[in-house]
């Protein structure tokens, strides 16, 4: 089976749910749902052995599997599922302010982006090839950036496939590149309340992130020592928690750019920074272009 076996049919307005391409054991749909008084069923038929994603980065989303099971994706999240043993027809309700992505490879293709990387793809060695996978995870702030940027860019037919193609790819290196927890490094992330005390850190950064708290007024907050949330967050994010920082202001101000709605300096004062040239050197360090040249770009 191929991608291209993949059936979607949708009760909805075509615009709302846009297929971006399909070709070479990958395929792209983006839903959008703002500004509109009612909403479709997009219905799925999907091969046995098709690797699905499902992000939900707007609204919610209500996959009914049958009439006995349906399952709620809220914004934020994302469904990494995968069936080897028989097709999957299930039926996916958007709400009215829905904002949402679904991907799709093959095991070949799969195999043939992370050749000689056996280890990154667990799910598909050994016994675990014959079982199915119904995972949710959280988004990453670089997959969500990542994914926002669908939105955001007005292409030519021509060059947006070649750019969702390679957002695409960008998510799948970041999902297959995503730490798990260990537990022998950090032992006290057994802990269930420890790790939810990290993760209300995160949130706090998110909320507060245009002057965010320094890492011992934050270990104050949640109530942890600093040093559990210093090695805690590394090891569950992948990130420090400064480096987490800088990377969500970045992906925030490309974001912010890419509306064409900002200028470089407002862009600079709405991420908290008091002086713009900080702003630029941070942006420049991180994607080689000045703010003001990907602006001209755009």
């Amino acid at each position: 089976m191929t991608v291209h076996d993949i059936q979607i049919n949708q009760n909805t307005d075509e615009r709302s749910f846009v297929r971006d391409f399909v070709e070479d054991g990958l395929s792209l749909y983006t839903g959008l749902n703002e500004d509109k008084n009612e909403t479709g069923t997009v219905q799925c038929e999907v091969p046995a052995r098709i690797i699905q994603f499902y992000f939900c980065l707007k609204g919610q989303l209500e996959f009914n599997f049958s009439p006995f099971y349906k399952k709620q994706l809220q914004s934020g999240n994302y469904f990494f599922m995968y069936n080897p043993k028989k097709s999957l027809n299930f039926g996916i309700f958007p709400d009215l302010s829905s904002k949402w992505v679904a991907a799709y490879t093959t095991v070949d293709k799969l195999h043939s982006l992370f050749v000689d990387e056996s280890e990154v793809l667990t799910f598909l060695n050994g016994e675990n090839a014959a079982q199915p996978l119904y995972d949710e995870r959280e988004c990453s702030p670089s997959v969500k950036w990542a994914l926002e940027s669908l939105f955001t860019r007005d292409l030519s037919p021509a060059s947006r496939k070649i750019f969702a193609k390679g957002k695409l790819l960008e998510v799948l290196a970041l999902h297959f590149d995503r730490k798990s927890e260990d537990m022998e490094a950090c032992p006290f992330l057994r802990d269930e309340k420890t790790r939810m005390q990290i993760k209300s850190a995160k949130n706090i950064l998110i909320e507060r992130i245009t002057h965010p708290p320094s890492i011992a007024e934050l270990a104050l907050e949640i109530g942890i020592s600093e040093y559990k949330l210093k090695s805690g967050f590394k090891e569950i994010y992948g990130y420090t928690v400064g480096g987490f920082i800088l990377d969500y202001k970045m992906n925030s101000a490309k974001a912010l750019l890419d509306s064409r709605s900002y200028q470089v300096g407002e862009v600079a004062y709405a991420l908290g920074y008091g002086n713009p040239s900080h702003f630029i050197t941070a942006f420049k360090k991180k994607y080689q272009i000045t703010p003001k040249k990907y602006l001209q770009q755009l």
